[in-house]
């Protein structure tokens, strides 16, 4: 073995013998890792060390895991700004600016589970429309995903059941709530950070346990009955994510205890 110093733990080992190998141009962007058998004949070590020498680059950012294909050299990442407003804004489910795709898949009569049908002020075991949002950056890269819920006493037996359905596809919840005559009145979000489970990092490509921005939606009617609720997940290697607040006041207009919000009862 050639490649690389030598580390305190043999995984450590590895994965600076791959990272020589990338610095130096061996292998460059977009380059096709062998596999973990052939890696672990290579360096005489099992495949265990081999996945968490793999691991390491990809939570360095050098490496990124495709489904059912392998590992890859990642290209450099382009970081995108998100601007979340407390401007009402009637875009769609991508981020306000997003220049990219998104594809989405509903399904209806779905009980939610309990913390969301918390937030929903749903009774056990009344039916909601789950969408989960995977969203693309120009070329295809999954940079986001998200998933909504909304009850079907609210929009079932109606034109926009589906949100990616119907003559308003796309249109997003404000929009879409107006047309059956619901008038949305604010959004209140909680953002947290979160670390990638096994799924979300393999839909993202990363690895398991990459920090991310969780943000907690719910948008709220006049009658102050939440009408769809979504969980977003926000890889902090993709994005900076901003507040835009207007300074009027206006911006917390109607905030309630109900909302959780800190020191409310």
């Amino acid at each position: 073995m050639t490649d690389g110093a030598a580390a305190a733990h043999p995984y450590q080992r590895v994965a600076a013998a791959l990272r020589d190998r990338i610095g130096r141009g061996v292998w460059p962007a977009g380059h096709r890792l062998p596999s973990r058998q052939a890696l672990g004949r290579e360096f005489e070590v099992g495949e265990n060390v081999v996945r968490r020498a793999l691991e390491l680059l990809v939570l360095e950012g050098l490496l990124e895991g495709r489904a059912g294909s392998g590992t890859y050299v990642r290209a450099r990442q382009e970081q995108r700004f998100m601007l979340r407003s407390l401007v009402g804004r009637d875009g769609g489910p991508a981020p306000h600016g997003f220049d990219g795709t998104w594809e989405a898949e509903s399904v209806a009569r779905v009980a939610a589970p309990g913390p969301v049908a918390d937030r929903l002020r749903l009774r056990d075991g009344e039916l909601c429309v789950r969408t989960a949002y995977e969203f693309l950056a120009p070329g295809g890269r999954p940079v986001m995903l998200s998933t909504s819920w909304e009850p079907m006493t609210v929009t079932g037996h109606s034109v926009v059941l589906l949100p990616e359905g119907g003559p308003l596809a796309g249109r997003g919840v404000v929009a879409r709530m107006a047309h059956i005559g619901i008038e949305v009145e604010r959004a209140v979000e909680f953002v947290h950070p979160v670390r990638l489970d096994r799924r979300q990092a393999e839909l993202l490509g990363t690895a398991t346990g990459t920090l991310a921005v969780g943000i907690r939606r719910t948008h709220y009617d006049t009658d102050d009955r939440p009408v769809e609720t979504a969980d977003m997940v926000i890889p902090v290697e993709h994005w900076d994510v901003a507040y835009e607040i207007r300074l009027d006041g206006s911006g917390t207009k109607g905030l309630r205890a109900t909302d959780g919000w800190p020191g409310t009862p």
